[in-house]
């Protein structure tokens, strides 16, 4: 039988709402010591082991992850403030392990899978982690010996960590012998690297407090309910592991757990255990699409329960919400947010079919947004230029103090780098990025609004546009595309006549198309733009 966690804090006033909010508890430990409190026996993680589904309830995983923390302090001295690296996938011992650092009051750095020897080894010189969470061999990449590698040079090598799958993964002691658990939100304890294109990643610095406000206005944002059953179908190093949880947490309901996003295999997880909520990238929309076009029952739910796709990460057709909402009979509920602030905006299903088409949501509780000409002003409502927020869900900056510096103007707004507009109604609508501006002859091209119209054909599955250097016209454009499934390869003929007869503007058609089978993508599922400026620049 499991125990409730010690030092549960007492109820508070917004639970009578039946969510639990950053105003009540700003730990996320205290989080979950407040969730398993109310609701003991609720189920938390769903996941399919080797021997059957796996539930973990409220309780189960809060007892279990002090049992954890006691054998992370005895056996590898991780207290307060400790600093430690893992490189884990989806999985149940992943949060048992990344719940027992909050309650120590660790300073975690997630590293998402997909990272190599150059990003794993800033991670750990910068951190100077002294203990390193590893799955051993998993996917083809063995783990340990890429901490080895990486942490070749370091002065002081971090203890290796092999964690597996189980109920003896994890170190485990006497919750007795624990320290209190922490109360401030507002500690960096959480230290997130973005790989660097051309340039050293950069760690970014995340307190409780500002996961915990991204995650409750996730919860809001989407009507997310105790009776939901969600989904982590992508990587929980990622910076929405936490901010998912969170929202479990304060709201009550389960998610499932998958390790990796195979389609036929989620959709078929989906079923199992009745999901509600799903999502990911633009391109997790799309896999489902495809999956209910390849499915051998036409016309019948892809996954009868489903009510609602919602994500981020990157841009959203407008046309997708379409073929979802008339395919899959659920809508999609688009956000915006980045590694430096997890949640920016969340659309809603309550919101109307155009602004879900045609925008990525309104601004989370706590947040401001505000959008800034070339010139440094203010744009007026409906004018394009950079977004710049503050609020909440912001990191507390870089670990590099000039970085730090740099990303932040004179006001305090954190610069994104994102190009957009306000709308009458208040929702953000992302027009594109600063850099992927193309300028060709001097006409600046958005490369967002070519890739919505490509879109729309129907021999385009996927596509990325992007600038590439140019004698003549300082860049030309560039659409490289990824092929429906079914489909014959577009030609370039057959796309710019498409663009033409849509109306799109001759300096902005594309003069070159490449075809790839797989656009390259990250561990989200995010389309890698400066890999293929690299693979055709000439």
């Amino acid at each position: 039988m499991a125990s409730t966690p010690t030092q549960a804090p007492a109820t508070g006033p917004a639970e009578a709402a039946g969510l639990i909010t950053g105003a009540d508890v700003t730990t996320l430990w205290g989080l979950l010591a407040r969730r398993a409190a109310l609701t003991p026996d609720a189920p938390l993680l769903l996941a399919d082991g080797a021997d059957g589904p796996i539930r973990i309830t409220c309780a189960e995983l809060a007892a279990r992850a002090e049992r954890v923390a006691a054998g992370l302090l005895d056996e590898y001295a991780v207290g307060p403030g400790a600093r430690v690296c893992w490189q884990l996938p989806t999985r149940v011992e992943t949060v048992v392990l990344s719940m027992a650092l909050a309650r120590l009051g660790a300073v975690q750095v997630p590293i998402i899978h997909i990272y190599r020897e150059r990003e794993v080894a800033v991670a750990l010189r910068q951190t100077g982690a002294r203990l390193f969470c590893v799955p051993g061999t998993w996917r083809g990449t063995d783990y340990v010996e890429l901490a080895a590698a990486a942490s070749g040079e370091l002065v002081y090598r971090p203890r290796v960590l092999v964690v597996g799958t189980g109920p003896d993964a994890l170190p485990e002691g006497d919750p007795a012998l624990l320290p209190p658990p922490p109360t401030d939100g507002e500690k960096v304890r959480w230290i997130y690297y973005t790989s660097g294109t051309t340039s050293q990643p950069k760690g970014v610095r995340h307190r409780d407090a500002s996961l915990i406000a991204a995650g409750v206005g996730l919860a809001l944002a989407l009507g997310a309910r105790p009776d939901d059953v969600g989904s982590i179908a992508f990587p929980v190093a990622h910076i929405g592991g936490p901010d998912y949880l969170a929202m479990m947490l304060s709201v009550g309901f389960p998610a499932l757990l998958l390790e990796a996003f195979v389609p036929a295999d989620a959709v078929a997880a989906f079923r199992r255990h009745g999901v509600t909520l799903a999502g990911g990238s633009t391109a997790f929309y799309t896999a489902l699409l495809t999956a209910s076009r390849q499915s051998p029952t036409p016309g019948q739910p892809l996954v009868p329960t489903l009510r609602l796709l919602a994500g981020g990460g990157a841009p959203k057709p407008p046309e997708l919400f379409t073929e979802v909402r008339r395919e899959l009979g659920v809508p999609v509920a688009h956000g915006y947010g980045m590694t430096e602030i997890p949640m920016i905006t969340q659309g809603s299903p309550a919101d109307s079919d155009d602004a879900l088409m045609y925008s990525e949501g309104a601004p989370l509780p706590g947040v401001e947004v505000r959008v800034v000409g070339s010139d440094g002003a203010v744009a007026p409502a409906g004018a394009e230029g950079e977004i710049r927020v503050r609020g909440a869900t912001v990191c507390a900056g870089y670990t590099d103090a000039e970085a730090t510096a740099a990303a932040f103007d004179e006001d305090g707004w954190f610069r994104t780098g994102d190009l957009g507009v306000i709308r009458p109604d208040g929702h953000v609508t992302l027009t594109g990025r600063l850099k992927d501006v193309i300028i060709r002859k001097g006409e600046n091209v958005s490369a967002r609004e070519v890739e919505d119209l490509l879109y729309q054909h129907p021999k385009v599955g996927a596509v990325a546009v992007v600038g590439l250097p140019d004698a003549e016209r300082g860049e030309l454009v560039c659409a490289v595309v990824e092929p429906a499934a079914g489909e014959p390869p577009p030609t370039l003929a057959e796309l710019v006549a498409f663009l033409r007869a849509a109306g799109l503007m001759t300096q902005k058609i594309p003069e070159r198309l490449e075809i790839l089978d797989a656009l390259p993508r990250n561990a989200t599922l995010k389309i890698l733009k400066h890999e293929l400026r690299a693979r055709y620049a000439p």
